[in-house]
């Protein structure tokens, strides 16, 4: 219980001074007009309050990434809490601020487009198609799992296809309507209801006061299947949601669009960010406690373990309740994801996006895509996982390029190195995505020799820093 009490304290000192920090670098401007006081349209730029886009900033990004994949990092060990900690810190919270700050500086743009900005068009180009993908699959896993956990728990004489309809349909609903009108309504209750879970299992551990793993004991692999699956990089892949996700800078753009102040973005984006870390560190810490002590459980992940969790420590009530709050974590970040997709759409084709009809136009095939993917994940044996795995590392190679974008932006805005924040991250990223494309038995691990793929992934890594420093922009000394 030590380790987690100074981790947690670690994350609240993190946004208190690297916060600070990060904000001071961008440097805001209180006077500046912001995208939705400019370009209102009453449905994606829309003017809210700064504790509603706190909210919604926050279950956009968590969904379930910040139980299940934590969840998952847990079954590595301890060392689980230092990737939450330090990746919040330093990568995931200068992820998400920048990204969000960049596209409020540029008229709420969507991700693909701030690639270009600080990239190149050819990655812009790329990213949009990737983009829509990853918000394809995202839409897919956020279905997935709600309705498995909806038809197994509380309807199993149910087909499992029943709830994905009904999930579906909210989702088009969501995707469809102005901002304000269901996501801004609904998000902030189940906001809390996310953070009412964690402090639920807080109390759980001052009552039942179990005997969670500390630091101390060991650093080593405690994974069941631990020689298929390294710490570096399976468990960096594992916990996104809870360390760095480039999913969340799809969202921050969906806020940026709605705030009234530059001084809002370190509460709402960087601060979203450690809320959701903190949420991550305790389902983490939860979960490790009952793998250390019960081996036999080492063979559960995700939402199997809520469910083991919630009915081992919380009554009846409050476990169903649990649950329910895992389900509308899981449903509240897919719809924002298609609403994503649809907005980068629009941005390429240059659609505007006031008229319903042509929200259609661009929903409609989105729609049909992900339903047909939700067939196979549903039908096929193993199509869940395969589809999780493909997730899993697009969500974070799009967090690499992302962070490199923001490396970019840094050294061509200051005439200080401050881009290290940023290219600190974007070098750790880079070295997990591609070493996960040479480990996992998913992509080459099969085909080439651990130690090989280690020492390509390396090489590439230095290639992109090399890259970065002969091509990534002049310091704003020397002109942008």
């Amino acid at each position: 219980m030590i380790t987690f009490c100074i981790a947690f304290a670690l994350l609240i000192l993190g946004y208190l001074f690297y916060g600070k920090l990060v904000e001071r670098v961008f440097g805001i401007d209180d006077n500046r007009p912001t995208p939705a006081q400019t370009m209102a349209d009453g449905v994606d730029y829309v003017p809210m309050k700064p504790w509603k886009l706190f909210l919604i900033q926050f279950l956009n990004i968590a969904g379930v990434g910040p139980i299940c994949g934590a969840i998952m990092g847990a079954q590595f060990g301890t060392a689980s809490y230092l990737w939450i900690v330090f990746g919040c810190i330093f990568g995931g919270a200068v992820h998400d601020y920048f990204s969000g700050m960049i596209s409020l500086r540029h008229d709420g743009c969507s991700l693909p487009e701030t690639h270009g900005r600080y990239l190149g068009n050819g990655v812009k180009q790329f990213m949009r198609g990737f983009m829509v993908l990853l918000m394809i699959l995202v839409g897919v896993v956020f279905v997935n799992t709600p309705a498995q956990l909806l038809q197994t728990q509380f309807t199993p004489n149910m087909s499992v296809y029943v709830w994905v309809v009904i999930i579906l349909a909210y989702y088009l609903i969501a995707t469809l309507l102005p901002i304000d009108k269901v996501i801004g309504r609904i998000y902030p209750i189940f906001g809390f209801l996310l953070m009412g879970m964690a402090v639920a299992i807080v109390i759980a551990f001052a009552i039942y006061q179990p005997e969670i793993p500390e630091i101390w004991s060991g650093l080593q692999n405690r994974h069941p299947a631990a020689k298929a699956n390294p710490i570096f990089p399976m468990m960096f892949i594992s916990i996104a949601c809870g360390a760095v996700s480039g999913f969340h800078a799809t969202q921050s753009t969906l806020v940026a669009r709605c705030m009234t102040n530059e001084r809002q973005g370190r509460h709402i984006f960087y601060g979203a960010m450690i809320v959701e870390g903190i949420v991550a560190l305790i389902w983490a810490a939860a979960a490790s406690y009952f793998y250390h002590s019960t081996p036999a459980l080492q063979a559960k992940s995700g939402p199997a373990m809520v469910s083991h969790i919630a009915n081992t420590w919380f009554p009846t009530v409050i476990a169903v309740i649990t649950i329910l709050g895992v389900i509308s974590a899981a449903v509240t970040s897919g719809d924002t994801a298609l609403r994503s997709a649809r907005l980068i759409v629009a941005d390429f084709m240059h659609l505007e996006q006031k008229s319903i009809s042509k929200r259609l136009w661009i929903a409609i095939p989105l729609f049909a895509v992900t339903g047909g993917l939700l067939v196979f994940s549903l039908a096929a044996p193993s199509g869940f996982q395969v589809i999780w795995q493909y997730f899993s590392w697009a969500n974070q190679l799009l967090a690499a390029f992302t962070l490199w974008a923001v490396t970019v932006y840094l050294r061509r805005a200051n005439d200080k190195p401050y881009y290290w924040m940023a290219l600190i991250p974007a070098l750790f990223m880079t070295m997990v995505t591609v070493s996960f494309v040479f480990v996992s038995k998913t992509f080459l691990g099969a085909l080439i020799p651990r130690s090989a793929g280690y020492i390509l992934a390396t090489l590439l890594t230095i290639g992109a820093a090399q890259l970065f420093f002969r091509k990534g922009g002049k310091p704003a000394e020397s002109g942008k």
